[in-house]
């Protein structure tokens, strides 16, 4: 896990655990066709700026990622750059809107980050064991009529 990248003139690790949500936090990702594109979309994009989604789990309503981005790059470039071409992708290949249509809002603007450190190990047994989190969460919940 202490494996150092390098570029040109720096060596680094810049590793992240990043969760955003689609817009009105809708289980928009609920269907498996999708939940199983999004992934491959995601990394092709995270290659594109040079990054590399370590561990992710796409849950209904959020996303969950660990990413390890190079430092010539910020990470809201790369969060917006993800979010942006993946919401046109979805919105071309899935809503059938135009060629030429250029976004929709499909997630939601703001998105969580946290540097990962020591804990990278933590963080990866937490991403993959969020359902197994979530449902007894929901399990506990009250419900309301």
């Amino acid at each position: 896990m202490n494996t150092y990248e390098k570029l040109s003139h720096t060596t680094w690790e810049c590793k992240y655990h990043i969760v955003f949500i689609p817009k009105y936090r809708r289980k928009a990702l609920y269907s498996d066709y999708l939940r199983n594109h999004l992934g491959v979309i995601f990394h092709d994009l995270a290659r594109q700026r040079e990054s590399k989604i370590l561990e992710g789990h796409l849950m209904p309503d959020h996303v969950h990622m660990l990413i390890s981005i190079p430092p010539k790059y910020s990470v809201s470039q790369v969060v917006g750059y993800i979010k942006g071409k993946s919401a046109i992708h979805i919105a071309r290949d899935y809503m059938g809107r135009g060629k030429n249509y250029t976004g929709m809002s499909f997630w939601a603007r703001g998105y969580f980050v946290s540097t990962v450190g020591r804990d990278e190990k933590v963080i990866r047994e937490y991403i993959k064991n969020q359902d197994k989190a979530d449902r007894q969460s929901e399990q506990l919940q009250p419900k309301l009529l």
